[in-house]
């Protein structure tokens, strides 16, 4: 079940109170897992059972995304403000350096928490910010095209595309390589997951000047990327590999943008590895 906890932050007009939810399962050593734009936690519900079994996992809907609200005036959407915000996060629940896992967007977050040191292990699927300007461009050009689909289509054809292999593909085949494999109930929360996502905008405003150039040398890095990512082409993996020189590059054969979905096992097994 998803709770949701608020705390106090800082911003440039003084404290602001901002509430995340999260769902958490399991025991061990403690776990973050961080979607991407336009998604919500339950990305990583595929791979939860089995991170579970050896992790206390903690599943977070970022905030403006999901279950989790706006962030009030007075923060931002960029590294910058999400960074600190998430380390807040973790002293509220009482999370000493926790290992973290992140996709697309959370793959970025995830490798600057590392880079400052707030974490124990960072593993990162497809992380934004090893791109050129020509293809944050298609990137953000295809994730407004989706979102403005999700705005557009109204609920019944959602519902309805969602119960067939074809109408899951035309819905999802950005992000998934294996589209057919997703429930109809799970197409139908994403796709109003990302039309109601009140962060979208700002996310991706922010995102306009990121590039991730820094090495993050002090704690475990491993990035690995879907060998049919759509939407973040795996090139961007061997630059990634340049910057941080001791990560370790993984490839995920016939995954795409979101691989939790395409390949649970293969997923799993990257993160308990790196967090090992």
């Amino acid at each position: 079940m998803t709770t949701t906890v608020s705390f106090a932050v800082d911003s440039p007009a003084g404290r602001r109170v901002v509430s995340v939810a999260y769902e958490r399962r399991g025991s061990g050593a403690p776990l973050v897992l961080l979607h991407g734009i336009g998604h919500h936690h339950q990305a990583w519900e595929p791979v939860l059972r089995i991170l579970a079994a050896e992790r206390d996992v903690i599943a977070v809907d970022l905030p403006g995304f999901g279950a989790s609200p706006a962030l009030p005036d007075g923060l931002g959407y960029d590294l910058r403000t999400l960074v600190p915000l998430l380390g807040s996060f973790f002293e509220t629940l009482g999370l000493e350096r926790p290992h973290v896992a992140g996709n697309s967007l959370g793959g970025l977050i995830a490798l600057e928490l590392g880079r400052r040191d707030l974490v124990r292990s960072v593993t990162a699927f497809s992380p934004a910010g090893f791109w050129t300007q020509g293809e944050r461009r298609y990137a953000f050009g295809v994730l407004r095209a989706m979102r403005g689909a999700a705005l557009t289509m109204p609920m019944p054809l959602i519902e309805q595309l969602s119960k067939s292999a074809s109408g899951r593909t035309a819905l999802t085949s950005t992000i998934y390589a294996r589209p057919g494999r997703r429930s109809p109930g799970a197409v139908v929360s994403e796709t109003v997951a990302l039309r109601e996502a009140t962060g979208f905008h700002e996310t991706l405003e922010a995102g306009l000047s990121v590039a991730f150039t820094d090495d993050v040398p002090d704690v475990p890095v491993t990035v690995a990327w879907g060998t049919k990512d759509r939407l973040l082409l795996r090139r961007q993996g061997i630059r990634a590999k340049r910057t941080i020189p001791g990560a370790r590059l993984v490839r995920l054969p016939g995954c795409g943008h979101v691989p939790m979905n395409d390949d649970p096992a293969a997923v799993a097994r990257v993160v308990l590895d790196t967090s090992r």
